[in-house]
């Protein structure tokens, strides 16, 4: 037989052999498209998880802290500079503690893939004993605290402050499991209720004209509180189980994961110690203030990043060409998010202090100024964090840690004796030094370059150079407005400007911003974001 089309002699076995290696080639196609299908509905599915994580756990932070500044104003005005200065002292070494006693074993479990009874029993028997040992030597060693930070309140705060250890153990394993899931909207629901109880406490107590056991109160009621939420919406139990094997492999990562929080600890430690030794614990006080204005604004805009992008990152972190756009999208929604209200307050911080914490903190004003501009410099620290625990890799982020810290620290105790505003501008050097460090490290971890890396900063520079010199040109003209309404108006000079750049310089910021709202459960209920969606949908067809 002669095959017509091809004019050679047509055999009907190596026919049907043809036939077949087609139908395996296409096989192969289909079983790899319907793979790809499969990876990009999980990796949607996930955005689409992550998205709802960072609007719950942000709402979350919302909530706390605008009851938080009506408790932190009334405090500042029964409160004195010394109560706050002590009880920043004593809050220092808590978290050193606590470290010791979770080991990163609640890191390990949010991003190990496989979690079952008897690892989670490990830990959590681990976790609990260590809590109720070092609960005992804090107890035995505050008397020595007190003698460093010359402060003799130190010694009882520090003494009732222990608990916080155990409460913290007591309810880590729940509480990464409740992470695990990616179930952040029961997260934020318990955070809430607990901050919500813990500051109604602490007005009281303060009402009650019990001074600094105000802030005592409040630091270990709303833990406790969230603990035992995390046991009720957990619905875990540990059984009597205790695994050595389990145990090292778990040590082993999370000793370099305690390695970073152990730098850090040992960095607000040190801190504390040099400022409260060579200024006095009243500027101490001052610091802790301009500090926590700061914190309020990252953790209202912020806080979310590390929770949630530790989960998603450790989803997606095998298919790299995907982890890289993830990053890079991220982290111009970051920066996007996080620089405007920080500029704002670099530029507004002089009459934003005295409205929040009433009068006689006018030596937080310029410190405060200065540690936001250090914020927006590392507004992408959080993601980078994230990235890297995600993917398994907390032993470079712990030569990151303990080299910035390191530098931190060395750089407060050789400007300590010029002053707080000294100490400011020396944290801002670092910040520099820090954000281009990064640039690199997370370049190498995502097989890209730093110039890649760095691109989007550019725009951040832009944007917040233009909004915070109009910004201040705006605080200058309205220098005898009333406050609140100077700062309003600056606010809006300052995001207007930002919007603008942002539109100019980052078109896909916004766009992409509404389309992540619209593709979670929550924003697919607001008819403005609907439009977005679509947009963005297009825009991917298109290119």
């Amino acid at each position: 037989m002669i095959n017509a089309e091809s004019g050679q002699p047509s055999d009907p076995v190596q026919a049907s052999l043809d036939e077949l290696a087609v139908d395996s080639v296409m096989a192969e196609r289909v079983e790899e498209e319907r793979a790809e299908e499969s990876r990009a509905a999980a990796d949607e599915s996930i955005g689409r998880q992550a998205t709802a994580g960072v609007f719950w756990l942000t709402a979350q932070r919302w909530a706390i802290r605008l009851l938080g500044f009506v408790t932190i104003a009334v405090l500042t005005r029964l409160l004195s500079p010394e109560d706050f200065g002590t009880v920043a002292a004593a809050s220092t070494v808590l978290p050193f503690f606590f470290l010791i006693a979770d080991l990163g074993f609640a890191a390990y479990i949010v991003q190990v893939k496989d979690a079952d009874r008897r690892m989670l029993s490990t830990a959590f028997w681990f976790s609990l004993i260590a809590g109720v040992l070092l609960c005992a030597v804090m107890v035995a060693i505050a008397p020595l605290l007190g003698v460093v930070f010359h402060d003799e309140r130190v010694t009882p705060v520090l003494q009732s402050l222990s608990l916080w250890v155990v409460l913290t153990a007591f309810g880590s394993v729940p509480m990464a499991l409740l992470r695990r899931r990616m179930q952040f909207r029961i997260l934020a629901l318990q955070g809430a209720v607990a901050a919500v109880i813990a500051q109604v406490v602490a007005m009281a107590v303060a009402f009650a004209g019990l001074g600094v056991w105000a802030l005592v109160a409040q630091s270990l009621v709303a833990p406790a509180v969230t603990t035992l939420l995390a046991w009720i919406t957990s619905r875990w139990r540990p059984a009597m189980l205790f695994s050595w094997r389990e145990f090292r492999v778990m040590a082993g990562f999370g000793g370099q994961v305690l390695g970073v929080e152990f730098v850090a600890m040992l960095r607000a430690w040190g801190e504390a110690a040099v400022i409260s030794g060579t200024l006095g614990i009243a500027a101490l006080g001052y610091m802790s203030i301009a500090q926590r204005l700061v914190q309020v604004v990252q953790d209202l805009t912020g806080s979310a990043i590390v929770p949630v992008t530790t989960v998603a990152f450790a989803k997606i972190r095998e298919a790299r060409d995907r982890l890289r756009d993830a990053y890079l999208r991220a982290v111009r929604m970051t920066y996007a998010v996080l620089s405007l209200p920080l500029t704002v307050i670099a530029v507004t911080a002089p009459l934003v202090v005295p409205i929040v914490f009433g009068d006689g903190w006018e030596q937080s004003y310029t410190v405060a100024r200065i540690l936001a501009l250090g914020g927006v410099l590392t507004v992408g620290a959080a993601l980078d964090h994230g990235l890297f625990y995600g993917l398994g890799k907390p032993g470079t982020w712990f030569v990151y840690a303990l080299v910035i810290d390191g530098l931190t620290l060395g750089t407060t105790f050789f400007l300590a004796s010029q002053g707080l505003v000294a100490i400011a501008w020396g944290f801002l050097g670092v910040c520099i030094v820090a954000t281009v460090s990064r640039w690199f490290l997370t370049g190498r971890l995502l097989e890209t370059s730093a110039w890649t890396v760095a691109g989007p900063f550019g725009y951040l520079a832009v944007a917040v150079i233009l909004s915070g010199g109009a910004g201040w040109l705006t605080l200058t003209l309205t220098a005898t407005w009333p406050p609140v309404l100077s700062v309003i108006l600056v606010g809006a000079v300052v995001s207007v400007l930002h919007l603008a750049v942002t539109r100019l310089m980052a078109p896909d910021v916004l766009t992409e911003g509404f389309a992540m709202l619209a593709r979670s459960k929550v924003g697919a209920r607001l008819p403005f974001v609907r439009g977005a969606r679509e947009r963005a949908a297009s825009r991917e067809v298109n290119t």
